[in-house]
């Protein structure tokens, strides 16, 4: 495809986020953590984010673990940095070492707790992932679309029934899909531009400008009432004083691509 032409700019290091608990699946995650749980017999959730990486081009990865933090390291150990003898470096920060009580207190508190562990990588642009997420991407066409639209961060989205996009993050966007809202989970979503009955919703999948994003999760970091979350925090904090960027994930088409969040025992 078109896609696989483009080239990845330097400085590009991902974080994966992969210490969920993931609650709503009850017994399936109760000594598992989600990104661990297997999908399609000998693979895990995580492979999805890890080999959209790799073959983005993107060989500098963080996985940051918490919860059931083994299930998820001796899997990226045993099928990733042991097998592939490959040039890619896939590092595991645990809350265990990198967080003064053992835990991270947020996605955002995640990413600030090892903001020194990206510097040693000189990482131009951050690309923020969740590590339980079902879908195939090349990161590389909106990595291209948030240098073009000069933007300081870019929000992956897609497309949703209005009825059902109150269980994400919603965009709200100008025509021209600068983001100038943000609301997560809200009870009326607000429509996206030109429909009454559909909405964007956030991907979870987020691009930074990393000198911009360190600052601001180092204010994030001393503000007492923050939740310290993307979602409900950072990027409502970053419309208001940056050009925030949405990036439709779609086919050459425009027709909505496959993605799935496994949060529940159905949707797994």
């Amino acid at each position: 495809t078109h896609s696989m032409k483009l080239d990845l700019p330097d400085g590009v290091v991902a974080l994966v986020l992969a210490g969920g608990r993931g609650e709503r699946l009850g017994a399936l995650t109760a000594a598992c953590a989600k990104p661990a749980l297997t999908f399609g017999s000998s693979y895990r959730v995580i492979d999805f984010s890890l080999s959209n990486c790799l073959n983005s081009g993107i060989h500098r990865i963080g996985v940051v673990t918490q919860y059931q933090a083994r299930t998820v390291a001796s899997h990226v150990r045993r099928a990733w940095n042991q097998q592939r003898r490959t040039r890619h470096c896939i590092e595991l920060w645990d809350a265990a070492r990198q967080a003064p009580d053992g835990r991270y207190h947020g996605t955002a508190d995640a990413v600030y707790r090892n903001l020194d562990n990206l510097r040693t990588h000189a990482p131009r642009l951050l690309l923020v992932l969740a590590g339980d997420h079902i879908y195939q991407m090349d990161y590389r066409p909106m990595i291209a679309a948030h240098l073009a639209s000069g933007a300081s961060a870019t929000v992956a989205c897609i497309e949703a029934p209005l009825e059902e996009a109150s269980r994400y993050g919603v965009l709200g966007t100008t025509p021209d899909f600068r983001i100038d809202s943000f609301a997560e989970k809200p009870a009326q979503p607000t429509p996206m531009p030109g429909h009454t009955d559909r909405a964007l919703v956030s991907m979870g999948i987020y691009l930074f400008d990393f000198t911009m994003l360190a600052r601001v999760l180092e204010e994030d970091a001393a503000a007492t009432s923050s939740s310290h979350d993307f979602g409900n925090d950072v990027i409502p904090r970053i419309i208001r004083s940056q050009h925030v960027h949405a990036y439709r994930f779609h086919d050459h088409d425009g027709r909505a691509c496959f993605w799935r969040d496994v949060g529940t025992p159905d949707a797994y």
